[in-house]
């Protein structure tokens, strides 16, 4: 029982919340209400809300209290009547009141689910509704363009049309197209807008004894790796995820990669192989690959002072295998505290470069960047460079994850669709592309034959499309857009 007057609507009153309409047992002495009504609320309908002290024994006997507060027809406590909400009830309530839609009610699971800055941000961009607005705008052209169509196999033999239908169609062909683009252009966007969410995958690749656990040990400000002069140390796949920038990052530290350019190869173990084949594994798949290359003393180093960087043929080979149309590649020199006075540091990332070249490796993503991690006599690490990469990093990840299409709020908000959003927008990209080849048109002409255009199949991909649309936002549901619902809320 609440020991107060009835709240004004979007108001508050200081209450005493007592047990059972007793006025023996104060719950809460100093209890706030607030009470908003329909349909300026969350959810679209009446809402009442209970600001109780946090200790577990009031919430506790709040709640206890809440359960017997409504009653049967006899005026006995019927516990039945109020329940707790489902998973994403109060979520599920509010789409089904026009208050979210199905792209605003994931922005809010991102938003719960948010660790790093960046992911909260991703998550605002989603809650606006401009993406949803984008989807519907698109759907109704859609419906627009099959009205068209469909007007062509009902009445082109008894009604006489402004255009032509080979000018209607070929009108519609452009719209399509136009359609097309943006719906490829936000695939791109959500698929950058996952690193967000998701993290982004890096794998430090190297020789053994490179220093890739020394580096990550340095990024991390622990010792996530044990590092050791004994080529090998690293077997399997060390992951360390960690917040750089704002941006939620998931660093692989993987065997080194060695040959017989390194050692004899029947020193190399079977668990050695297995771990290099992880190590290149892990590079083929991650977003960005740190190729850790050391400054190394040349064999007549104690006569001639030379120095050297070698990139050997495993290292080469792994590198070769990425995919710079997905991945990002980056060359570290590392070592560089070897370097003495007849050397210096910009000349070895000068042969660093040629090495590149000359072996025909990705082209960096990045300025070679130059770093040491060795520790200090004191046993200090004289990180010399690493801060300058990691905000190197940054930048990068600011590249990798920024919205294309224009500055609007919608291309601006894509970068927060979802992997359902863009796997249904890769569904509607398909079903338009069935209705261009349905147009069979030729590039070179400006000329459609309708005789041979199946307008029937022309008009369905168009439809197809337009369902695809409306599984994203909710709004003009078919059929079957209740299959995602629950998955959607309980998030």
């Amino acid at each position: 029982m609440l020991i107060c007057k009835a709240p004004k609507p979007i108001g508050a009153m200081v209450c005493k919340e007592s047990h059972n309409n007793s006025l023996a047992e104060v719950l809460d002495p100093k209890a706030l209400v607030l009470f908003f009504p329909a349909p300026q609320t969350v959810t679209g309908e009446d809402v009442l809300e209970l600001h109780v002290h946090g200790g577990k024994a009031v919430v506790q006997s709040v709640l206890s209290a809440i359960a017997l507060a409504a009653t049967d027809g006899e005026g006995k406590p019927d516990p039945s009547i109020i329940r707790y909400a489902e998973p994403g009830e109060f979520t599920r309530r509010a789409f089904y009141n026009n208050c979210l839609d199905l792209t605003q009610v994931e922005a809010l699971g991102d938003t719960l689910s948010a660790e790093t800055e960046q992911q909260r941000r991703l998550a605002v961009k989603g809650t606006s509704a401009a993406l949803s607005r984008q989807y519907e705008s698109w759907r109704q052209q859609l419906l627009y363009a099959r009205g068209e169509l469909e007007a062509l196999i009902d009445f082109s033999e008894d009604q006489h049309f402004d255009e032509s239908p080979a000018h209607l169609i070929g009108s519609v062909r452009d719209q399509v197209l136009s359609l097309q683009r943006g719906v490829t252009t936000v695939m791109e966007n959500a698929s950058r807008g996952e690193l967000l969410r998701n993290g982004i995958d890096l794998a430090l690749v190297g020789a053994p004894n490179a220093g890739k656990s020394s580096l990550l040990n340095r990024i991390v400000g622990r010792e996530a790796a044990i590092v050791s002069q004994e080529e090998g140390t690293t077997r399997d796949v060390i992951e360390v995820g960690l917040d750089i920038g704002g941006f939620y990052c998931k660093f692989g530290d993987v065997a080194g990669l060695r040959g017989k350019s390194t050692t004899s190869e029947a020193s190399i173990s079977s668990i050695e192989v297995e771990g290099m084949r992880r190590a290149k594994e892990r590079a083929r798949v991650a977003d960005v690959v740190i190729a850790i290359i050391p400054v190394e003393r040349a064999v007549d180093y104690v006569r001639s002072g030379r120095l050297q960087v070698e990139i050997n043929d495993e290292v080469a080979s792994t590198l070769r295998l990425c995919d710079l149309e997905k991945q990002s590649v980056i060359y570290v020199l590392n070592k560089i505290d070897l370097i003495g006075p007849n050397e210096d540091t910009v000349s070895m990332q000068g042969r660093l470069m040629h090495k590149i070249s000359d072996k025909q490796l990705p082209r960096p993503s990045l300025p070679i960047l130059a770093v040491s991690c060795m520790e200090d006599q004191q046993g200090s690490h004289a990180t010399k460079g690493v801060h300058e990469f990691l905000i190197r990093l940054t930048d990068l990840f600011q590249d990798m994850t920024a919205a294309s299409g224009g500055d609007s709020a919608a291309w601006e908000s894509s970068i927060g669709a979802t992997e359902r959003q863009r796997l249904l927008l890769e569904q509607c990209s398909s079903e338009l592309q069935n209705f261009l080849d349905q147009l069979d048109r030729d590039d070179t002409s400006h000329d459609l034959d309708e005789d041979n255009i199946d307008i029937v199949l022309a008009a369905e991909s168009l439809r197809n499309a337009a369902d695809c649309l409306a599984k994203m936002t909710g709004i003009g549901q078919v059929a079957n857009v209740e299959e995602v619902l629950g998955v959607v809320f309980e998030k």
